[in-house]
């Protein structure tokens, strides 16, 4: 099997928002990031799941961490925007992440909304669907796609 090049992957991911009416630039699997990290392309990773997430969940090693939702509340994080904006430059390639793909949706939504334009969604999020036991992490995901992740 033939590896895309990443203007292929970004082509993919382009694709996708377009068949799935997505109002961002793209949306990326997890493997696909990867590919797009390791062949060069400025990427900024931005986690937005939980502080309790990041700690006991897990996370990827220099992604940015801002809040979607503040635990154990739910409440939307007031700050979001304007921490996104004192983290990433808006030019930036920015792939949001969460655990299965939803909050990073919204989010993709939001920054692309606020004007910036090369927004992507990672589908599946860090920890995947839940399988038919009801646990995560074997179905999708980047854990369970084997990338690199750490833990505090």
């Amino acid at each position: 099997m033939r590896k895309n090049t990443s203007s292929q992957v970004i082509e993919i991911a382009q694709q996708r928002a377009i068949d799935l009416y997505l109002p961002y630039f793209g949306a990326l699997t997890p493997t696909e990031v990867w590919e797009l990290t390791k062949s060069g392309v400025s990427i900024a990773i931005v986690d937005v799941r939980t502080r309790a997430e990041w700690v006991f969940v897990g996370h990827v090693p220099e992604s940015i961490k801002i809040e979607w939702q503040h635990f154990p509340s739910g409440a939307l994080n007031p700050n979001f925007l304007a921490t996104l904006k004192d983290s990433v430059n808006v030019d930036s390639n920015i792939v949001f992440m969460c655990r299965s793909g939803a909050r990073s949706h919204d989010a993709a939504i939001l920054a692309a909304s606020e004007g910036y334009p090369r927004i992507f969604n990672m589908l599946e999020g860090f920890e995947g669907d839940l399988d038919s036991e009801g646990h995560r992490n074997k179905i999708g995901g980047w854990k369970a796609a084997g990338l690199a992740w750490q833990q505090s």
